[in-house]
């Protein structure tokens, strides 16, 4: 893959992005902005803090604007980053087109990304919590992300160095399994974080964390459903075209 593929993929991940973070707003905004409300609100009924001070940014801005903003550029960034991945997984994690490969970097990426870090530090509403402890809980929760993708890195190369003595099958079902085995240790040897009050209510904590569990699953198929498109448009494009059509047409001279 020359340059100008890997520059073009770039671009069509970052637009691919933009168009997940669309969906992935709609239903953060409609599924996620309520039960922010409701925790804001219980929040604000069990605060000793009566002093009432103006907020810097207003609470109808943050659940529009910047809701909006946050989530746009998060998709074309992540967007970006996941095309260059494609990058290098194209033709060396399988016998996968474009669009297959798509796909399984999307997966690859729902699951290291976002769903690994999940099961051991879960999305919690904000305004809940000590705000003491936000800058230990923010480096626990970016150091999972960081092992959970270097460990599917390594899981991926274990996968392929298995794959000739093993097959295909039984190598892909060892390196999960050491995946799986490599994040239980990291779970039972990471710190944990608990500081939802007691009686904070578990059906709007649980509906918080389903809401943000969709916003993932949606932006990352969207991801890889656009994306997987563009890139099977670029890297194999299909015979029918006009132009194709009139040449096949032509008789040999």
């Amino acid at each position: 893959m020359n340059s100008i593929s890997v520059r073009a993929l770039l671009v069509r991940g970052m637009l691919a992005g933009l168009a997940a973070g669309v969906l992935a707003l709609v239903v953060a905004y409609l599924l996620g902005e309520p039960h922010v409300d409701s925790a804001i609100a219980f929040e604000a009924a069990h605060s000793h803090d009566h002093g009432g001070g103006e907020e810097p940014v207003s609470r109808t801005l943050q659940s529009t604007a910047g809701l909006a903003t946050g989530i746009l550029v998060y998709g074309v960034a992540l967007g970006g980053i996941a095309s260059l991945v494609f990058c290098a997984a194209l033709g060396r994690v399988g016998r996968f087109g474009p669009r297959a490969t798509a796909a399984l970097v999307s997966l690859g990426a729902l699951v290291a990304v976002y769903v690994v870090p999940f099961l051991k530090y879960p999305a919690n509403p904000p305004s809940v919590g000590d705000p003491d402890s936000i800058g230990k809980r923010t480096a626990l929760y970016f150091l999972m992300i960081a092992l959970s993708v270097l460990l599917a890195v390594a899981a991926v190369i274990l996968g392929k160095r298995l794959a000739p003595r093993l097959g295909n099958w039984n190598a892909t079902v060892a390196a999960v399994a050491a995946f799986v085995v490599a994040v239980g240790l990291a779970y039972a040897f990471l710190p944990s974080v608990n500081e939802l009050p007691d009686d904070f209510p578990a059906g709007l904590l649980w509906k918080f964390r389903l809401s943000a569990l969709a916003m993932q699953l949606l932006l990352w198929t969207g991801f890889g459903l656009v994306f997987g498109h563009f890139a099977e448009r670029l890297l194999a494009p299909r015979a029918g075209t006009p132009g194709e059509k009139a040449r096949t047409a032509a008789p040999a001279s």
